[in-house]
């Protein structure tokens, strides 16, 4: 099987795996993860794979309960689940919320939006099961997420310190989430403005443990050009904004400004970078995707003709039956449409289109989510390239041929992309699933059922939840300005959901003419320049739309796991040059397991607190209030708070690391490595001037 060794639960073992049990934990917990993940998506402008915390939690709670008789399988499926919920989130958050930016919703509509999940949802896990073989067993994709939440699945079997340490990061993240949300006794976040060189500069960062978790999990690299892209737009794009034109409550550059009016030029003129940046970013990723596109699918038609007998672990749900189920979805999608446009030809068009291009981005994002998994996966950029088709198919057919309103292009352009993203997503979280149930021994037409299970919950339970959000906080800022609430005038906590302002900022620019075209292209020249440079534009781009303060604490979270695993490699070869043993590769790994672990149970604790909160605010009961109000802690005493729970997180992850050494030391010995290499990029090579003959 392509290299991938013999599964956990051999072919010819059938145990329990989808049994009632699991049907009502795996319900239960998807409700609760997608809830999670909604708010985080909101929030940071990302998602995190739920599989491994939904893994960890199945555990829990089938021991907690003394089940007996628990297996792999079980827990498995469980995941599988729930972190379809995620998934689904994802795809919703990133594009939903832009109907509220255009101003075409006030509110969120709870049946429109289960109708684009549960289409959307259902249409990518099933184009995946058509791409199971190929990716999985042929290609042997390495799926990293899959493979970890195996590693999870398979230490919950046999016992393990994984267990402990999700259960104390997530009891520790939800204490610092209310604690900072809840009661407010601290910061969320510290910021200022000041003057120099001629201009205004700003700095802070978000105190958060969900954002350090984040960029703990997505590693240095990647984190590091997110935090590029912030200090592109804040540190250097702003300040040469404000020496030109000055700043928003002032004449010149001399004059005060405060932070609100720091981030007011942001708001208005820079985040619009952004989005040319992440336009171009995300066509460029379907491009140089081309080839490898092309071949899947051709691959994926051939597996599916097969007629040879399979074995347990090889069964999927029969392709005639998923031909039949993407046949009637494709006709619900139809319906969908008439419904919401009022134009049978919008509609009809419309569906065949996105039954197109959806099978097209699940390919793209069940590739992807192989290479580098399904959180680093772009879906925001697949769904901006979609909405660049979708908008030339809506300007052509519902424009030209059919004379529909503005509202009506509009209405139809942002549910077809609504829908294609979802599926997309779905498709990444689907593939990694099926990578885990592929390496543990799970049967696949029983993981697919799951699944579909698992994206039902998340659709009945996303609609609410958005509402609830909005509701309480107001989600983007543009939606909040346009109706803020009353016990938030100046809309600070609205929460950002950058990719929902960025794709409700295209929409408006290509039907309303409201877009802030010089911004745009420069973006897109920024982007083109990236790409010359062989950067990974979408990140950059990503942290160029979001605000500098989200991308400091991701930044803080690399560069905790780059001296994590930097340490361990120390510990057993003394060094880091050249290639690290195989005995250094193994420890490496063992704390970056423990420190996903970790990482993974502080998201889950701080994000569901904010969805308690949210429950909380709507009820009109703030925790803020309760004992009479707690006093805000001032900036130091802030920062010491975060620095406490900072520590505890490396304590907890490090404790993965081999018995020789010290921390401190490898962190000396980390920085001074850095230094060199540094200072080693920067210096020119020695030109050797050799002597003539005849000199």
């Amino acid at each position: 099987m392509a290299g991938q060794g013999e599964p956990w639960i051999p072919a010819d073992r059938n145990i329990k795996e989808l049994t009632v049990r699991v049907l009502v934990i795996g319900v239960l917990l998807g409700g609760v993860m997608t809830a999670a993940n909604a708010y985080l998506g909101l929030y940071v402008g990302m998602t995190v794979s739920a599989s491994i915390p939904a893994a960890v939690m199945s555990m829990l709670i089938l021991r907690g309960l003394r089940l007996k008789d628990v297996t792999i399988l079980e827990n498995n499926s469980v995941q599988t689940m729930a972190s379809a919920g995620e998934s689904l989130a994802a795809g919703i958050i990133f594009t939903v919320p832009a109907l509220l930016v255009i101003g075409i919703w006030t509110e969120i509509l709870w049946l429109e939006t289960f109708l684009i999940a549960i289409l959307g949802g259902l249409l990518g896990t099933m184009f995946t099961i058509a791409l199971r073989r190929l990716f999985i067993v042929e290609e042997a994709l390495p799926y990293p997420e899959g493979v970890a939440c195996r590693e999870v699945l398979v230490a919950g079997e046999e016992g393990g310190s994984g267990l402990v340490a999700i259960v104390y990061a997530l009891l520790i993240g939800a204490i610092y989430g209310w604690m900072v949300k809840g009661f407010k006794a601290t910061s969320e976040k510290l910021e200022g403005a000041g003057a120099a060189f001629g201009t205004r500069f700003y700095a802070g960062s978000e105190l958060s443990l969900a954002l350090l978790s984040v960029g703990y999990i997505v590693g240095l690299r990647i984190a590091s050009f997110i935090f590029l892209g912030g200090f592109i737009g804040f540190a250097i794009l702003i300040p040469i904004y404000g020496l030109l034109n000055g700043f928003p409550n002032g004449s010149g550059y001399l004059d005060y400004i405060g932070v609100k009016d720091y981030k007011a030029i942001y708001v208005d003129q820079i985040r619009f970078v952004g989005v040319g940046a992440m336009v171009v970013g995300g066509v460029y990723t379907l491009w140089s995707m081309r080839k490898t596109i092309g071949e899947g699918l051709s691959k994926a038609f051939k597996a599916s003709e097969s007629s040879q007998a399979q074995l347990r672990t090889e069964m999927d749900i029969p392709l005639n039956k998923v031909t039949m189920v993407c046949g009637v979805l494709v006709i619900m999608i139809f319906l969908f449409y008439w419904y919401a446009t009022g134009n049978v030809i919008m509609a009809l068009g419309g569906a065949l289109f996105l039954a197109v291009v959806s099978f097209f981005f699940a390919a793209v994002a069940g590739y992807i989510a192989g290479v580098v998994g399904s959180s680093n996966s772009p879906v925001s950029g697949m769904t901006i390239a979609t909405l660049l088709f979708t908008i030339g198919l809506v300007w052509v057919v519902g424009g030209l041929l059919l004379g529909l309103g503005t509202g009506e292009m509009m209405v139809a352009t942002m549910f077809i992309a609504s829908i294609v993203a979802t599926s997309a997503a779905i498709a990444g979280d689907v593939m990694q699933d099926l990578k885990t149930g592929h390496m543990v021994g799970a049967t696949p037409w029983r993981q697919q059922t799951a699944e579909i299970v698992g994206v039902v919950v998340g659709a009945l339970v996303i609609g609410p939840v958005l509402s609830l959000l909005h509701k309480a906080f107001r989600i983007t800022r543009t939606a909040c300005e346009a109706n803020p609430l009353s016990t938030d005038p100046n809309c600070e906590n609205a929460l950002e959901a950058p990719q929902a302002e960025l794709i409700g900022a295209i929409v408006k620019g290509a039907f309303g003419g409201e877009i802030n075209l010089p911004m745009v292209l420069l973006g897109a020249v920024i982007a083109v320049i990236l790409i010359r440079l062989a950067m990974p534009v979408m990140s950059v781009a990503i942290g160029m739309y979001l605000p500098l303060y989200l991308s400091v604490s991701i930044m803080a979270g690399g560069i905790i796991s780059h001296i994590l695993l930097s340490s361990a490699r120390i510990r057993i070869d003394g060094n880091l040059d050249g290639k690290p043993s195989k005995e250094a590769e193994f420890a490496v790994k063992e704390v970056q397991d423990k420190g996903v672990l970790v990482g993974a149970g502080f998201i889950a604790g701080e994000s569901l607190m904010g969805v308690l909160l949210a429950i909380f605010i709507v009820a009109n009961k703030d925790p803020s209030s309760w004992f009479g109000g707690i006093s805000m802690l001032g900036g130091l005493a802030s920062i010491a708070f975060f620095a406490w729970f900072t520590a505890v997180f490396i304590m907890l992850s490090a404790r993965a690391l081999p018995d020789k050494g010290s921390l401190a030391n490898d962190v000396l010995y980390i920085a001074s490595d850095a230094a060199i290499r540094l200072k080693g990029a920067f210096t020119l090579p020695a030109i050797e001037l050799k002597e003539g003959k005849n000199s």
